[in-house]
This record gives C-alpha cells, sequence and structure tokens, in this order.
C-alpha cells in the first residue's frame, strides 16, 4: 500500500504542467534560463544578466557548501534585498510578494510569523514540489533561526516559533532527499541533471546543515528535537558523510525520548542508511503530506513531511 502511494504521489507531481516558458516535472524547471550551479540568472537590464545571490552561495567564495565548516548563509537582510524575487517562479506565479511574507516572520506576534510561513510553504513548497524561489527562501527561513524573533513562543503550546521553523526546512529537505528523488525519478528522468533546479538545491544541503547544527544543543527541548530531524535529512549530502556517526547518536536518542512516529522513522531509516542497525522494527509510516506544523489539529511537535 505505501509503494502504490509513493507512486501515485510521483505521478502526481511529475503531472503538475507547464508554467510560463519551462514544463515543471515533480521539482525541477525546464526550458528556463539558469546560472551557475543551476539556479536562475536573471535579466537586471537589457543586455546585463545578474546572478542572484543565493547563487553566489552555492558556487564559491565565502558561502561555498563544499566545506560545511566554511562560513554559510548570507545575512538574512543580504538575501531579502539583493535577490530578484519578481523574477523567479513559485507556485503561483512570481514570487514578488516573498519580501513581504519574509518580513512577517520577524514579527513579535507568534500568530502572525506561524501563517507567514504557512503561506511561505504554499507559495515555494506547494504539492512538496521544489520552485524556482524555494532555494532563496529556504535561505532565509535558515539564516533567520538565531533571530530573536525566532525564539517567540507559540500559543497555547508555549513552544518557540524556532521548532517550527526547523521542521519546515526540513520538509522541503525531504523532498529533496535520496528517497523522494528515487521515487520521482521512475516518472522524471533526466531531472536530476546539472542546471536543474533539484539539483541546485540539493547542494545547498551543506549551507543548510550548517546553520541548523547550532540547534542540537538548544536549551529547548522541542527545538533540539526539530533540529536533530532537519540534520538527519540533510546529512545525506556525501559532504557530510564524515558528520554522521556523530549524528546516529542523535539518532538513538529520537528513537529512545520521542513519541512523534514521523521523527522515529527518519531517525531509524537514516541508522540503517548509515550502516548502523537500528533497534526494533521500521516504525509505521504517515502520509508526509497530510501532515503538518500549522493546523491546531496536530501542533508543531510533528514535521510536515
Amino acid at each position: 500500500m505505501e509503494s502504490d502511494k509513493s507512486l501515485m504521489r510521483g505521478k502526481v507531481l511529475c503531472a503538475v504542467g507547464c508554467q510560463g516558458k519551462g514544463i515543471i516535472l515533480g521539482v525541477v524547471s525546464f526550458g528556463g534560463s539558469h546560472g551557475p550551479a543551476g539556479l536562475p540568472s536573471r535579466a537586471s537590464g537589457a543586455n546585463h544578466v545578474r546572478r542572484p545571490v543565493y547563487a553566489e552561495a552555492v558556487s564559491h567564495g565565502q558561502f561555498s557548501t563544499g566545506d560545511p565548516y566554511q562560513p554559510g548563509l548570507p545575512p538574512h537582510r543580504v538575501l531579502l534585498d539583493e535577490t530578484d524575487w519578481g523574477a523567479l517562479q513559485t507556485a503561483f506565479g512570481s514570487g514578488e510578494n516573498l519580501p513581504d511574507i519574509l518580513l512577517r516572520l520577524l514579527e513579535p506576534d507568534p500568530a502572525v510569523q506561524v501563517a507567514a510561513l504557512s503561506e511561505l510553504g504554499e507559495l515555494v513548497h506547494h504539492q512538496n514540489t521544489i520552485y524556482e524561489a524555494t532555494a532563496p527562501a529556504v535561505m532565509y527561513v535558515a539564516s533567520i533561526l538565531h533571530h530573536p524573533a525566532a525564539m517567540t513562543l507559540r500559543p497555547y503550546r508555549s513552544i518557540p516559533v524556532r521548532a517550527t521553523m526547523l521542521y519546515w526546512l526540513a520538509s522541503v529537505a525531504y523532498d529533496a532527499s535520496d528517497e523522494t528523488v528515487a521515487r520521482l525519478e521512475q516518472y522524471c528522468p533526466g531531472f536530476l541533471a546539472p542546471g536543474t533546479t533539484m539539483a541546485a538545491f540539493r547542494e545547498l544541503r551543506p549551507m543548510l546543515y550548517r546553520a541548523v547544527t547550532p540547534f542540537l544543543q538548544d536549551g529547548h527541548e522541542d527545538v533540539r528535537e526539530a533540529a536533530v530531524i532537519a540534520v538527519l535529512v540533510l546529512a545525506e549530502h556525501a559532504a557530510l558523510a564524515a558528520h554522521r556517526d556523530h549524528l546516529a547518536v542523535h539518532a538513538r536518542r529520537i528513537l529512545g525520548i520521542s513519541s512523534v512516529i514521523t521523527n522515529r522513522r527518519i531517525a531509524w531509516r537514516a541508522l540503517e542508511a548509515w550502516g548502523h542497525t537500528p533497534p526494533g522494527s521500521e516504525p509505521l509510516w504517515e502520509e508526509p503530506w497530510d501532515q503538518g506544523p500549522h493546523t491546531d489539529g496536530r501542533g508543531d511537535l510533528e514535521p510536515p513531511f
């Protein structure tokens, strides 16, 4: 049953259709203009192609993703001000409204913050799809994890918004994970080729890993658990292989203390993939697209996989 549902999900994502000049096949846009590392380059003048700041972050220099110990993300204000959001594709047209949504993530009202994160997900992660605007939006969210606004407590739950942001990052990363890619590749041959949106997004994982790892030691238990789930998904990248034995300790802790079935499954599968022997049998899977940290019925202890 799970296999059938996974295959159906792959078919649905690969049949999203045409968007502008490109064709969205699952999580990649074909036919658009792409700059270095597969991220879109956009013209800021008639004969001038401006390279977005997030493309610089991926490909070279102080924001290199090749070494997780290199300085990572650009400051959130740089990402906000120097990204040509209106030129990037979302699920519902251009990303011209994204700056306003991203700024609302820093509001002191947690209800406003969570609503903004939900709205952001609809635009850059609709139907578990990676769009042109997804990469800089994800980088922005990762870059504000240290911001004081991320420690605002969600109403009625006393859980920091930071935990919700971490689960959101983990959710997007999961839809670029090896497991998800293996399913979709059956229906979208070539969508991981160099220069595609998905291939470029997957190269962000070491940079995102560096942004998330400080919160493995966060003072709030829910933030720590959210950070563990995020790094377990991100650590699939080959550049992070040396960290997996250390992360296995965190994965075993999740299996020992977490009551969230999806978190337990992510931890179990990470241990298995990395050559460790996970305890017990694999936890039963819950449909990832039926969950979310923004709904009142589920709470923000559960990742939106």
